[in-house]
């Protein structure tokens, strides 16, 4: 079976030694506004397989194939998704400091982590073990709110912001999501699965542990993580200060 990467927030991220995106058949990437190699939206796809690479050109490009090569057959099944030259412009001019900037997030995050782990209720997200490097698009950590006090995770995010630390509480589960719920219900699905399939699917994808994770993470964005040593002290500053005075911010 044929392995499609998601590799859209992982710049130059590795896996045991690989560069992720080229794992599978194809790699994906995102050139989004978010992203650490970005130009606004768009992105890119990465095979080895040729005769896949001329089907995705194919599709890019209104079923066109590229110049003097055979059509692919997509029987007219394509879209206009080419990227602008300002685009290309852009990320060719990012492309030269790629590297540089994928250093300095690495080092910031081992920074933060080491500071980080000193502080009762905040713990950094841990590399796995396979993981060789680290794109670190976001700069992730738990929040527990005992050893602040009881403080909740949106009035410690609150109190982060007004110390100028802009951060996040990250996703909400994708499994609970309301269109999720409306595609099990509708005719189309109703169709396809019998009733006892539908009516056991809530259970079946319970997420406990997803669940709890996304009530306790806190976000930081890869940008934050390219700034000097000074913005990291600043943010560690910022939640020791939190931390002290959680006891009157959770009376407040």
């Amino acid at each position: 079976m044929p392995v499609l990467e998601d590799a859209c927030q992982t710049h130059l991220g590795e896996w045991r030694g690989r560069k992720l995106g080229t794992l599978g058949a194809a790699g994906c990437f995102s050139f989004q506004a978010s992203k650490n190699l970005n130009a606004g939206e768009g992105g890119a796809i990465l095979t080895s397989d040729d005769a896949l690479a001329e089907r995705c050109w194919a599709f890019h490009d209104n079923s066109r194939a590229r110049r003097g090569r055979p059509a692919p057959p997509l029987g007219g099944r394509g879209a206009n998704l080419r990227l602008t030259e300002f685009q290309a412009g852009l990320l060719i001019a990012q492309m030269t400091r790629l590297e540089e900037q994928s250093k300095v997030r690495e080092e910031n995050a081992r920074y933060l982590t080491r500071q980080l782990r000193e502080i009762p209720g905040v713990l950094p997200a841990r590399m796995h073990e396979g993981c060789t490097r680290n794109a670190y698009h976001l700069y992730m950590m738990r929040y527990q709110p005992e050893p602040f006090a009881g403080l909740p995770r949106a009035r410690f995010l609150e109190a982060l912001r007004a110390e100028g630390v802009p951060c996040s509480p990250g996703y909400t589960p994708m499994n609970r999501e309301p269109y999720v719920a409306a595609t099990l219900a509708s005719r189309a699905y109703q169709r396809i699965y019998p009733k006892e399939v539908l009516a056991g699917w809530e259970e079946r994808n319970r997420c406990p542990a997803n669940d709890q994770l996304c009530k306790e993470a806190v976000w930081l964005t890869q940008t934050m993580l390219l700034g000097p040593r000074q913005d990291m002290d600043d943010i560690v500053a910022a939640v020791r200060k939190v931390h002290a005075s959680a006891a009157d911010l959770a009376k407040a």
